[in-house]
């Protein structure tokens, strides 16, 4: 079925049943966590890269860190896109289709909430096993190799400081998964789709979708399980579609900014990171 391919980047999780909580249904827990070595003269050979600055602060319960050109320096959706159309699951129009919206969203001209409901609905019935197995090819293939070298030396300097290592993301929990195993983090919060007890995708996303104002209500949720508060935590981030999410905590940081967050970053004083690529 064509039509599916293109439409959930990165694949989705799903649920067996609804979560009498629709908000825990989009978290995750990354069992195989755990504090990781980073050879840091590897990570930062030929380049300097600007560490996180602490200051005399109070160490932050959480940091949050958005995925797609943050910890990646590519566009995760983009990739899966063109990874569907080399493997003849997508039309080229499809592909273009997808790729256009994937353009107007980087300019701020779509709105994402609608593509991604929209999205989910076309893979109903599909078996949610041969979506993650595909979304397992293309992270091995495509997305492992993309981590910023500088993410790292953040991520080591946030653990040192007793941070809690919190990936936000608009992507799949299959992707989320594997990045919080490779990098080492704590946890993630995602969007993930229902599936039935046949293992099938029911079409239905859980709510509310991690984009957006509901990234924040995810994340406040999130920390607010372990007593903490927005106003405690950083969050990382390349897009000025994650606005909300900037304005909730009460340490906001710009990485590799598009033009609108930069320029916003500048006005507010806002830390602005470059971690290579």
């Amino acid at each position: 079925n064509q039509r599916s391919s293109a439409a959930v980047p990165g694949g989705g999780r799903a649920l067996r049943r609804p979560s009498p909580i629709a908000h825990r249904s989009s978290f995750g827990h990354c069992p195989l966590a755990r504090p990781g070595r980073v050879d840091r003269r590897q990570a930062t050979r030929g380049r300097r890269f600007a560490a996180p600055w602490y200051g005399d602060r109070v160490p932050q319960s959480v940091a949050f860190f958005d995925l797609d050109k943050t910890l990646i320096s590519r566009n995760s959706a983009t990739l899966w896109i063109r990874f569907e159309l080399a493997a003849g699951r997508v039309t080229r129009w499809q592909a273009l289709h997808a790729l256009t919206y994937v353009v107007r969203y980087s300019l701020g001209a779509a709105d994402m909430t609608d593509a991604i409901r929209r999205s989910v609905a076309t893979v109903a019935g599909q078996p949610e096993a041969e979506m993650r197995e595909r979304a397992r090819v293309f992270y091995d293939q495509l997305v492992r190799p993309l981590f910023r070298p500088g993410a790292r030396l953040a991520l080591d300097a946030h653990r040192a400081a007793g941070d809690r290592l919190v990936l936000l993301t608009s992507s799949s929990n299959y992707m989320s998964e594997m990045v919080c195993r490779d990098l080492h983090l704590d946890d993630f919060v995602c969007n993930r789709f229902e599936v039935d007890a046949a293992g099938n995708y029911t079409g239905r996303p859980f709510e509310p979708l991690c984009f957006g104002a509901g990234k924040v209500e995810l994340a406040r949720h999130h920390v607010a399980q372990s007593g903490g508060s927005l106003a405690d935590a950083s969050f990382y981030t390349d897009s000025h579609s994650d606005l909300p999410m900037l304005e909730a905590v009460g340490r906001p940081v710009a990485v590799h900014p598009d033009p609108r967050l930069r320029r916003l970053a500048k006005r507010r004083g806002w830390q602005i990171l470059d971690w290579g690529s």
